[in-house]
């Protein structure tokens, strides 16, 4: 693809204001970079990963960055640029936007052609970084059981942050929301709890806290790990731990993890409401003091 010098006025849906990055440019708006003959466009192989800009801090950027390469190994790219070049182009986007504004930082990578078709062609990759205002969600946010499941890692790419897991998700977001929830719990294949749609999952019984342990069928994410480290800093004991669906209607609390909602409450599940959540207080303000020493 030649340079791209043009400014793309279009506005990103629901955003104020977007930047992409593309071929050493920036544009503005919603560029149509994929083309319809686009190996990953067509069959699916585009990977990205998602950071945040908060209070002029970049959580854990620079590890986001360094799963983006991970993720595109996994779907046979190959990344143009080292983890620490992305993130400096991430850095450089973010400065045009005024301080105070909440962003979300997606750098993406796809294949332009393939091998075959099929397989995408790694010498093709193409990176981009979009970067778009995003307040954080505010509340807490209800949840029902998911009647899909989440993929075994020998029937998809779940070692990856892959556009291609996205289609499953939409699913079970669709099936929710037409139950009245705002997102929904979705099991793996053993009928084992394994995260929300797009965050990880955390329970709370008798002032400890579980997440379910890694099976190969979600992504162990970035802000999870975080998390477990600070309740463990603050003296509260986290288990990984097989989680039956049955389990989270006996939980004293209930909460979520990722990197666009940080940490959230879950304030209904199923037919059960949660209005004390005090371990949830204390991990919501340990990210946010850990944030501020950034």
């Amino acid at each position: 693809m030649a340079s791209v010098s043009i400014i793309y006025s279009r506005k990103c849906k629901k955003t104020m204001d977007a930047v992409t990055w593309i071929d050493d440019d920036w544009i503005e708006g919603n560029p149509p970079i994929l083309g319809p003959m686009t190996q990953s466009t067509w069959l699916g192989s585009l990977v990205f990963d998602g950071a945040r800009r908060i209070d002029g801090k970049y959580p854990d950027l620079d590890l986001h960055c360094e799963r983006l390469i991970k993720s595109s190994e996994s779907m046979g790219l190959k990344s143009p640029k080292s983890a620490s070049e992305i993130l400096d182009i991430c850095m450089e986007g973010c400065l045009r936007f005024d301080s105070d504004k909440d962003l979300y930082i997606k750098p993406l990578m796809w294949a332009e052609d393939g091998i075959g078709i099929i397989a995408p062609d790694p010498d093709s990759t193409k990176l981009a970084v979009c970067i778009f205002p995003a307040p954080l969600p505010e509340g807490g946010m209800s949840a029902c059981l998911s009647s899909y499941i989440r993929p075994m890692e020998n029937a998809a790419p779940t070692d990856a942050k892959a556009a291609a897991l996205y289609a499953n998700t939409g699913r079970a977001v669709r099936e929710a929301k037409a139950k009245g929830y705002d997102n929904c719990v979705i099991c793996d294949h053993e009928g084992y709890v394994a995260e929300f749609t797009v965050a990880n999952l955390f329970m709370v019984k008798n002032k400890i806290v579980y997440t379910p342990k890694p099976t190969g069928t979600f992504l162990v994410g970035i802000t999870r790990n975080r998390v477990i480290k600070l309740l463990e800093k603050l003296g509260i004991e986290v288990i990984e731990s097989k989680i039956k669906p049955e389990d989270l209607i006996e939980a004293d609390e209930i909460f979520c993890s990722g990197n666009y909602v940080k940490l959230r409450k879950i304030i209904k599940y199923e037919n059960k409401s949660f209005k004390n959540t005090p371990i949830f207080d204390l991990a919501y303000k340990a990210y946010w003091d850990w944030m501020k020493t950034i």
